[in-house]
C-alpha cells in the first residue's frame, strides 16, 4: 500500500489525464433523451442525457450551441458526440459536446418545423398581411443569382409578355453561408434605394441544404417587411420553403413567377377594348336613364303649373314678412320701455340734481372734501353748486365732537 498522500486537486487531475488518455472516451457518440435543459447568461448549454436507468451530465459551450439550426428540448431524443473529461472543480465527469442531432429526423428538418411554428404563431404567415399584385407593373426587381438560369427564364417570358416591362437584377449568392444575408440586402435595395413594382426573390431547385438560406428567419423577416409585393420562387413545384410561406404569392417556378408579375400584351389590349365597349354600354344607357327621368319631371304638375306654385310661395313669404315686422316692433317697444327706466334711474342718481336740491360739493385743488382733516386754516377751497362755483379760504376750523 503506497504511503504517499495526495490533494483533491492532484486527485482529480490525475483522473483527468487517464480520462484523456483513453481512446474511447476522447471520441465517442451517446444516445439519449434530453433533461435540465437550460442556457447560462455565458451562452453554454447545460443538459443532461439518460436512458431507462443511467443518465450523465452534459455541457456544450457557446462557441458550438450558435451553430445549432434547432433548439434543443427537453424529452427530445438525440445522439450526441464529444469527449468525457472530468471537471476538476467538483470532481465530476461529463460529456463536452462537440456535435448534436435529433434521432429518428433529420436536423434541417427539424430546424424548418421549430422555425415554421415560431413564425406562425408571430402571423407571419397570415393571409391578411398578403399584399395585391400591380396590374401592370413597369419595374420589376429580381433578386436571384446573375450566372443561373432563373433570371434567364424570367427575362425570356416577361419581355415575351410585355417587352416594355423593366427587369433589374440585384445578383446574390443563393446557398452558401453568407447568401441569405446578401438576399436580405437585395431586398432591402429595392425598398429603401431603388423603389420597383414588384419583387421576384427566388432560385432554381436542389436539395433542402440548397435551398437553405429560403428558410432563414432573416430572409423571412425581410420579405414580410418588404413594402413592395413579393413573388416567391423558390426551387421547383415539389420544393417549398419559408419564403414560399410568408411572400405575397407563391410561384411554382421562376417563368411562372414573370407569368404572375406581367400581364400579358395582347391580353391587356383585348381586356382594354372590353372596358371601352362596357364603357360606352354604360354610357348610353345612363343617357337614355336621365331622358326619361327629365320627361317625368316635365310632366309633373308642379311644373306644369308653375306660376300656381310661385304665387303660393308669395304669399308664405307675404306672411313671413308680416310676422317679421310685428316682431320686430315688440321688440322695440320693449327696447324703448328698458331705456326709459335705465334714463329714470341715471337721473335719480345724477349729482347736478342732487345739488339743484341745495346740497354743494367742496374741493381743494381740485379733490373732493369728505373730512375736516382733510383741511387746515387759510385753505383756499371751491364749493360747487347747481349753478357755480365759490371759492373761499378757510378762517377757522370746528370739528365736531362724536
Amino acid at each position: 500500500m503506497s504511503d504517499k498522500i495526495y490533494t483533491v486537486s492532484q486527485l482529480n487531475k490525475y483522473i483527468k489525464q487517464r480520462f484523456e488518455d483513453d481512446i474511447i472516451l476522447n471520441s465517442v457518440m451517446i444516445r439519449g433523451e434530453i433533461s435540465n435543459f437550460k442556457v447560462h447568461t455565458s451562452g453554454h448549454c447545460y443538459f443532461t442525457l439518460k436512458d431507462t436507468s443511467a443518465s450523465i451530465k452534459c455541457v456544450a459551450f457557446r462557441s458550438f450551441a450558435m451553430r445549432l439550426r434547432f433548439a434543443p428540448q427537453n424529452g427530445m431524443k438525440v445522439i450526441a458526440k464529444g469527449y468525457v473529461s472530468i471537471y476538476e472543480r467538483d470532481g465530476a465527469y461529463q460529456l463536452y459536446v462537440q456535435g448534436l442531432v435529433p434521432e429518428g429526423i433529420g436536423e434541417l428538418s427539424l430546424a424548418l418545423e421549430q422555425l415554421k411554428e415560431k413564425l406562425s404563431k408571430e402571423g407571419l404567415f397570415d393571409s391578411k398581411y398578403k399584399k395585391p399584385l400591380p396590374f401592370y407593373p413597369k419595374k420589376i426587381g429580381v433578386v436571384t443569382s446573375r450566372t443561373g438560369a432563373v433570371i434567364r427564364d424570367i427575362c425570356h417570358v416577361a419581355k415575351r409578355r410585355n417587352p416594355l416591362v423593366k427587369i433589374v437584377l440585384y445578383s446574390v449568392l443563393v446557398q452558401g453561408e453568407e447568401a441569405s444575408t446578401q438576399i436580405c440586402e437585395g431586398i432591402n435595395f429595392f425598398n429603401e434605394k431603388y423603389p420597383v413594382d414588384v419583387l421576384i426573390v427566388g432560385r432554381g431547385g436542389g436539395s433542402m441544404e440548397d435551398l437553405w438560406a429560403f428558410n432563414e428567419e432573416k430572409v423571412v423577416r425581410a420579405i414580410f417587411n418588404s413594402k413592395i409585393p413579393v413573388i416567391s420562387a423558390v426551387g421547383h413545384e415539389t420544393d417549398y420553403s419559408l419564403s414560399d410561406l410568408v411572400s405575397d404569392v407563391r410561384a411554382a417556378t421562376p417563368s411562372q413567377a414573370a407569368e404572375l408579375a406581367v400581364p400579358e400584351r395582347d391580353g391587356l389590349i383585348n381586356y382594354i377594348d372590353t372596358l371601352q365597349k362596357e364603357l360606352n354600354y354604360k354610357y348610353y344607357k345612363q343617357i337614355e336613364s336621365k331622358k326619361s327621368q327629365l320627361q317625368m319631371l316635365l310632366q309633373n304638375s308642379l311644373l306644369m303649373h308653375k306660376d300656381k306654385l310661385l304665387i303660393s310661395k308669395q304669399q308664405q313669404m307675404d306672411l313671413l314678412i308680416e310676422r317679421l315686422y310685428k316682431s320686430a316692433q315688440i321688440s322695440f317697444k320693449d327696447k324703448l320701455h328698458q331705456a326709459t327706466l335705465l334714463n329714470e334711474k341715471l337721473q335719480t342718481l345724477n349729482p347736478i340734481n342732487i345739488l339743484k336740491r341745495g346740497y354743494s360739493l367742496t374741493k381743494k385743488q381740485n379733490q373732493f372734501i369728505k373730512s375736516v382733516k382733510d383741511v387746515q386754516q387759510n385753505d383756499f377751497l371751491q364749493i360747487v353748486l347747481a349753478d357755480g362755483t365759490i371759492k373761499v379760504k378757510v378762517i377757522d376750523i370746528d370739528k365736531q365732537d362724536k
